[in-house]
């Protein structure tokens, strides 16, 4: 009994090792490889704060090994920005409340005053000019197969 215990044993040894080298020798692994989206993708909205519905709607490409993972990054990053800015809103809502409460009217316009530009769409702000684009000749240096031309 113990000998073919023993038997089964190396012939298994054996087995593995000439299969792990036929693998490697034949190239038949091809490990991973990039798989294209499915196009279900429904990312979130960036032009308006998120909502609940947005959040719920979300749908993510998927792949062989689950999601995508940059569209469940960028997913993420964009809900924990406006998750922070929600914060901020809060907190400076809660201090113009305390401000009015306490008979700062002043003190409460202000931040008013500073709430509201900070919630004005960014359209109204003017983007920033481009830089000019200059067109450049390519000189004889650059191109070797062009001739200089003789002046004149």
């Amino acid at each position: 009994m113990g000998q073919l215990l023993l038997f089964i044993v190396v012939a298994l040894v054996v087995a593995t090792i000439v299969f792990g080298v036929t693998v490697l020798l034949s190239g038949g692994d091809p490990g991973l490889t990039p798989v294209e989206p499915d196009g279900r993708a429904v990312p979130l909205p960036g032009d308006r704060p998120l909502g609940e519905e947005d959040i719920s709607r979300t749908r993510f490409d998927t792949v062989w090994r689950g999601y995508r993972m940059a569209q469940v990054d960028q997913a993420l990053q964009r809900a924990a920005y406006d998750i922070g800015y929600k914060g901020e809103l809060i907190g400076v809502l809660e201090a113009e409340v305390a401000a009015l409460r306490d008979g700062r009217t002043e003190e409460a316009d202000a931040l008013r005053r500073a709430r509201e530009a900070a919630l004005a769409p960014a359209a109204a702000v003017p983007p920033a000019p481009e830089p000019p684009v200059i067109p450049m000749k390519p000189s004889v240096e650059d191109d070797p197969a062009q001739e200089p031309v003789e002046k004149r």
